[in-house]
């Protein structure tokens, strides 16, 4: 059975010419790399597109942080009821 829990991997994307580097776990790398895919977007583009959504919020969350909360919300488990 393959193993979910991995360390993050860090790996450098371009956002509006500037490199930058986000750590990851492998399976969120997975569910970017088929969400841009799905988009019809490079990784690069959409990285830049949630970073942007990210700094327009009240309180912005690091972009690691971003990717992750914007990937969970398009299977729709963030809007699971909180008890």
């Amino acid at each position: 059975m393959p193993s979910f829990y991995h360390p993050p991997v860090k790996r450098s994307v371009e956002i509006a010419g500037h490199k930058t580097s986000i750590s990851l776990e492998p399976v969120f790398w997975a569910m970017l790399k088929d969400a841009a895919a799905g988009e019809g977007l490079p990784i690069n583009a959409l990285v830049a597109r949630i970073d942007a959504e990210r700094l327009g919020a009240d309180s912005p969350p690091g972009l690691a942080s971003a990717v992750r909360v914007w990937l969970v919300s398009r299977t729709g488990l963030d809007r699971a009821d909180s008890q």
